[in-house]
């Protein structure tokens, strides 16, 4: 764990919104795996990580989305579009899809996971299991991917300036049984994009930190 307390301030100052990325300038493959894989480690309410990432690179099908994200280009000329889909109702077969992964990589049966499982089931029949909680951790990944760019020198847009139920029928979504939760353009600034360079706007730290 090489990066210092310095460093990480420095990444999250030096992050911002972009407005306008350099549609000239690509991620580096290996930058981007790692990206990839960031996403792949966020954690999750009781692990179940009800989402995908669809990560678009398809400059014709970008296009198309931009009428469906308030105009807004970051969608088409950023480096890669990640579109954070989540479930649109989770399932006794989501559940258990994800007790049989934990006895793949950790071992045993899923049977000695029945209490876990009891649990989990106990808890989506009390309604917790929403697609609003699904949206939900879609955020959480949200932000783990935008501090691993920012650690990395990657620009990024959060963006909710969409309307969902385009990207769902354009990416085929209905089907898989998702919906467009947020989406996350990643790249590099352009020279010109004139927010790079403005102050950042936060309240004072006594402000929204308190010590009980």
């Amino acid at each position: 764990m090489s990066t210092t307390p310095a460093d990480l301030l420095t990444a999250l100052n030096w992050r911002y919104a972009t407005k306008v990325f350099d549609p000239t300038k690509k991620i580096p493959e290996d930058t981007w795996k790692a990206l990839e894989e960031s996403l792949v480690l966020t954690p999750s309410s009781f692990g179940l990580q009800p989402w995908k990432f669809l990560v678009i690179q398809d400059q014709e099908l970008r296009e198309q989305l931009v009428a469906h994200s308030w105009r807004q280009r970051q969608v088409a000329d950023c480096s890669h579009l990640v579109v954070m889909a989540t479930k649109r109702a989770m399932n006794e077969a989501d559940i258990d899809a994800n007790l049989m992964r934990i006895a793949e990589v950790r071992g045993g049966t899923p049977d000695s996971l029945a209490g876990f499982r009891k649990m989990l089931m106990g808890t989506h029949q009390q309604g917790y299991m929403t697609r609003e909680w699904s949206k939900m951790q879609a955020y959480i990944a949200l932000g783990q991917f935008m501090t691993a760019c920012a650690l990395l020198g990657v620009d990024t847009c959060p963006m909710e300036g969409f309307v969902p139920e385009k990207y769902d029928e354009l990416l085929g979504l209905e089907a898989q049984g998702l919906t467009t939760a947020v989406l996350c353009p990643a790249g590099y600034r352009h020279a010109d994009d004139r927010y790079a360079v403005l102050p950042k706007v936060r309240f004072k730290h006594d402000d929204v930190i308190e010590h009980r």
